[in-house]
């Protein structure tokens, strides 16, 4: 799998998503337009190709890049929307200090834990898009170690990884008036019990954190065309 490969990105038709959030037992819909979304997580490859940089404990150019903190993986999709001509979608003010998303431009992003939730289930309403031996990577399976991207069963639309393997950096706060500046982790990792291998599970951690079971999967804005 070369790296335009793992550069492609799938479009996730409109729709709408309920989250849900077992501490505080709220839950919320959020309507979503068009967008794309990464087959795979970023890998190693990738990574290094577009930053220079090789920060994962585990060595592979096909495993999922890790070790990676929200901010890293912020300024990976900007200096990778630079690569390819495109406008740069987070202004950043100074080191780890403040961003903003300017929603008008057609860059690479994080996906809003909204859009991964509803590209993972791909139009599935039960916990997970299939056997869980059949598409994830996780405690049960993984023999405790990262694998390679596209190991397993994509879910519908195409999308490999969204459950196991790496946990996944979304765009949301987590819950401001609690954890301050956290920010949402989605899918579940290697390291992870069953329970946590679910479309709904979400997680939290400081956006400087680097862990070995956390990385991260592009998406893009679709806008029409006039």
């Amino acid at each position: 799998m070369d790296v335009n490969a793992e550069n492609e990105v799938i479009a996730v038709p409109p729709g709408r998503v309920t989250l849900s959030d077992r501490r505080t037992q709220r839950s919320w819909s959020v309507e979503l337009a068009p967008y794309r979304l990464a087959a795979f997580p970023t890998t190693q490859a990738q990574y290094a190709q577009i930053t220079g940089r090789r920060p994962s404990s585990g060595k592979g150019e096909r495993l999922p890049v890790e070790g990676v903190s929200w901010w890293d993986a912020v300024r990976f999709c900007n200096a990778l929307s630079r690569r390819e001509g495109l406008a740069p979608v987070y202004r950043l003010h100074g080191d780890d200090e403040g961003i903003e998303w300017d929603m008008s431009t057609d860059g690479y992003r994080l996906p809003t834990e909204a859009e991964w939730e509803h590209a993972c289930r791909a139009g599935t309403v039960d916990a997970r898009y299939g056997r869980l031996d059949e598409i994830a990577w996780y405690r049960g399976n993984s023999h405790e170690r990262i694998h390679d991207v596209a190991g397993k069963q994509p879910n519908a639309w195409g999308l490999y990884d969204m459950l196991g393997n790496v946990w996944e950096w979304c765009w949301d706060i987590y819950d401001a008036e609690v954890y301050g500046t956290y920010r949402v982790l989605r899918g579940g990792g290697w390291f992870d019990e069953h329970w946590s291998c679910r479309a709904s599970v979400r997680r939290r951690s400081h956006p400087t954190f680097q862990v070995d079971d956390v990385g991260f999967r592009i998406a893009r804005s679709v806008f029409s065309e006039l």
